[in-house]
């Protein structure tokens, strides 16, 4: 691996691209430093610090949000009007027109996702404004005018944030979006661990509790990778056909169906929807005392967290993979699968295999999203940092990164990370 990434550096081409991706993540750890003008810092982390759903945004944020920095709501509005666009696409036949354009259709769709990030963006920036407002400090503007300063800056940050990640992602390594949270995650890794290992000093947490739960994490880790790269691959034949003078197929191959294709975008969405309700808290005071009913640990959320969970794996797969298409570029080329006919019995047996191993996958994300809670009550471990959601984001993350980098090194013949 070491090696493959040392090839990976020597390539002029892929070093611009990684030193880019870098020189970005690093603008927005800078970033998630400078505080928002006029507030007393230190009293909204008091505040906000005993939130569990505050605890989860201020993960994905990269500690921005308890800082209460230019960063405070991270990506959470762009996620949001990516879930929105994409559930308008299946509804709205002029978008899903859009969406089948190709390049230029996409281009138009992120246009509207830009424009929701923005609305969405003043709307969170606005409720959190309103929860924070009693702890403004600037006596330069009118109170008024400091608030509008705050709700602007809260809602540029995220703006400039979905511009970072669009950027990655047009000319860096990855997904933008998704190492924005990854790094958020890991740069608060070294923090967690600290507190965890005083907590054990100070008698909080046994030294073989601790030891079971590190146990668990690398078994969990193993888990993820394991899942994410499985595949079920279904065999295909084409057929001998003459072009002119020469003789082509006659071979075989196979399509990959992967266990899990969504990847960790589900639980990115489901964690994104689940922190809705408690926007809604902050401008319907009558909302705020069934807080409670969101609250990480509580039944009810975890119960919708799973339900949320397959339902975005089973969506997220169905527009990434179309049977039919597949079917009929199979049949096109002289393609068959083994004791199937080509066309429309292909696309309904590639669609049964399908829903099979997305259940299985959609099973494994929310066994592995609620499964801290459970081991949190053994091992006493209750940080949120050491959760499933944040395991399953940085492996997953890692993974793709991963892949695409091996991608650009076989395409040169070099030898990728995974032999």
């Amino acid at each position: 691996m070491l090696e493959a990434f040392k090839n990976a550096l020597r390539v002029e081409d892929i070093r611009k691209r990684i030193l880019y991706t870098f020189g970005l993540l690093l603008v927005f750890r800078v970033g998630s430093y400078i505080p928002v003008p006029g507030v007393d810092t230190a009293q909204i982390a008091n505040q906000l610090g005993g939130n569990n759903i505050f605890g989860l945004l201020d993960m994905f944020a990269g500690g921005a949000l308890s800082r209460f920095t230019v960063f405070a709501l991270g990506v959470n509005p762009y996620i949001t009007s990516s879930i929105i666009m994409q559930l308008l696409t299946v509804v709205i036949p002029s978008l899903e027109e859009l969406a089948k354009e190709g390049a230029e259709g996409q281009k138009v769709i992120q246009k509207y996702t830009r424009w929701g990030t923005v609305v969405l963006g003043l709307f969170q920036a606005f409720g959190i404004t309103m929860t924070i407002r009693q702890f403004v400090t600037d006596d330069l503007l009118p109170y008024n005018w400091t608030l509008a300063m705050i709700l602007l800056t809260l809602t540029a940050g995220t703006c400039f944030l979905m511009w970072l990640g669009e950027k990655i992602s047009e000319q860096g390594i990855g997904n933008g979006i998704s190492l924005i949270i990854f790094t958020g995650i890991v740069a608060r890794l070294p923090w967690e661990v600290s507190n965890t290992i005083q907590s054990v000093g100070a008698g909080g947490i046994s030294i073989w509790n601790l030891a079971l739960f590190v146990v668990i994490s690398l078994f969990t880790i193993a888990a993820v990778i394991m899942v994410q790269e499985a595949q079920r691959r279904i065999p295909v034949h084409y057929s001998k056909r003459v072009v002119g003078r020469r003789v082509m197929g006659g071979q075989s191959t196979h399509i990959p169906l992967r266990l899990n294709s969504a990847g960790v975008i589900p639980v990115i969405f489901a964690s994104s929807v689940l922190a809705f309700p408690q926007t809604l808290a902050m401008f319907i005071p009558a909302l705020q005392k069934y807080e409670h009913l969101f609250g990480l640990r509580s039944v009810l959320y975890n119960v919708l967290y799973v339900i949320l969970i397959f339902f975005f794996t089973y969506f997220y797969t169905a527009i990434t993979f179309n049977p039919m298409e597949v079917a009929n570029n199979i049949k096109k080329y002289g393609g068959f699968i083994p004791g199937i006919r080509p066309g429309k019995p292909t696309a309904e047996y590639l669609e049964k295999i399908l829903t099979r191993i997305t259940l299985v996958g959609a099973f494994f994300l929310a066994l592995i999203a609620v499964l801290p809670y459970i081991v949190s009550a053994i091992t006493r471990v209750t940080s949120i940092y050491w959760g499933g959601t944040s395991l399953l984001i940085v492996v997953g993350v890692a993974l793709d990164t991963m892949k695409q980098l091996e991608t650009s090194l076989i395409m040169r013949n070099y030898e990728g990370f995974m032999k």
